[in-house]
């Protein structure tokens, strides 16, 4: 039996043959296709302005992005086969890259699953599923992830604010199995012990791995200042790596305490402090006591969610980077990265000139970073190319 048809306007499906899974809501012939006849997370088959099949998708007709394709086929069967098939070929590539089974394992349209990330702890599986399309199929996922990886837990990560846009349920819950009571990953030589239900996103990110690893090279005897340090993936690892002291900021009691945990489990607490507050007070405030900090790693969550937050992200970026080479002692290094899709590479190239040459100091970049090999970047869909780094030498002026 085919599935219903929507239509888009003339020259609307340039996107889609070169590769992208979107459709915007503004793309579709509405005077072909009823929109409001379909159920969010309906499947479609996707047509051009003359009729030509583009592909299978799901739908959510009250979205902007009010359909994201699935495959190139008509008529595809989404069920238990389907995603143990995408899942397998995730599994594959991620068992090429990683000896131990700590990793995102699905990252949405890259993996060719549009609307779901998947992160793998070990035998506890973390899933945030942000679309309506793959909410409705959540039973055929979980099954498919049972018969391949045999988790003892599966965990449904539901508190993002995607979610609330599609019409979905915020509450996270325990799908499959039993949540163990530690659960411990690891990452570049260190252990961390990971909070799922009470952690951000789903839990760790893993996409900074590659640059994390990068800065325990240049840490040996080293004062390090960890902003927006979360639970301690780039401070602890700093501190084994043989960092004098590593001082980590963050405005989350909650991911402090984990931190210090962390950091007992790696036998580095005797050179870390942990500092709850705002990074841009704690800044304002050690350039007033004329603190200084041999590296400094910037990693704010995303400060520009949406295109139209633009402006004042990119402010904020610049206030953050400006504050940061305050207090950076002379030859330096800050590592400085942004994780928001609409501030480009080249915003934070050109914030971090600005900034250096606004307190006269001479920087240098000696390293650029951005997600690690399981965050894969669909060369098609620029929006999977999200996270960028700089590693900069900063030295008094020429």
């Amino acid at each position: 039996m085919s599935l219903p048809e929507i239509y888009l306007k003339k020259n609307e499906d340039k996107r889609l043959r070169k590769g992208h899974m979107w459709v915007f809501s503004n793309e579709v012939d509405t005077k072909k296709t009823v929109l409001e006849q379909f159920t969010a997370g309906d499947l479609v088959q996707v047509k051009s302005d003359d009729g030509k099949i583009l592909g299978t998708a799901y739908i959510n007709p009250k979205t902007l992005i009010c359909a994201r394709l699935l495959s190139r086929k008509p008529n595809l069967k989404c069920g238990v086969n389907f995603f143990k098939e995408r899942l397998t070929t995730a599994l594959l590539l991620r068992e090429k890259l990683f000896d131990k089974p700590f990793y995102r394992l699905v990252f949405g349209e890259s993996d060719g699953l549009p609307g779901l990330v998947i992160d793998r702890f070990g035998a506890v599986l973390s899933v945030q599923i942000t679309t309506a399309g793959i909410e409705q199929r959540k039973e055929a996922l979980l099954a498919a992830l049972v018969e391949l990886l045999n988790p003892v837990a599966i965990i449904l990560k539901n508190d993002n604010s995607q979610r609330e846009l599609e019409g979905l349920s915020l509450e996270s819950e325990v799908a499959y199995g039993e949540l163990p009571d530690n659960l411990i990953i690891e990452e570049n030589g260190a252990q961390f012990k990971v909070d799922i239900l009470g952690g951000q996103k789903t839990g760790w990110f893993y996409d900074h791995r590659s640059s994390r690893a990068l800065l325990t090279k240049v840490a040996k005897n080293q004062r390090v200042l960890d902003l927006f340090s979360y639970t301690g993936a780039w401070g602890i690892p700093a501190a084994m790596a043989g960092a004098a002291e590593v001082t980590c900021v963050d405005a989350s009691e909650s991911a402090l305490a984990l931190a210090k945990e962390n950091a007992e489990l790696n036998q580095v607490d005797d050179k870390m402090h942990f500092v709850r507050s705002d990074v841009f007070e704690f800044l304002k405030q050690a350039r007033l006591e004329n603190q200084l900090y041999d590296i400094i790693v910037l990693d704010p969550p995303a400060l520009v969610k949406r295109k139209k937050d633009f402006k004042q992200g990119y402010e904020a970026y610049r206030r953050l980077n400006h504050l940061a080479l305050q207090v950076l002692s002379k030859n330096g290094i800050l590592v400085s990265a942004s994780c928001s899709y609409h501030l480009t590479r080249e915003n934070l190239h050109e914030i971090l000139r600005g900034s250096g040459r606004h307190i006269d100091r001479h920087l240098v970049f000696f390293a650029s970073g951005g997600q690690g090999p399981d965050h894969p970047i669909d060369p098609a869909a620029p929006e999977t190319d999200y996270l960028k780094t700089f590693f900069c030498s900063v030295s008094s002026s020429l």
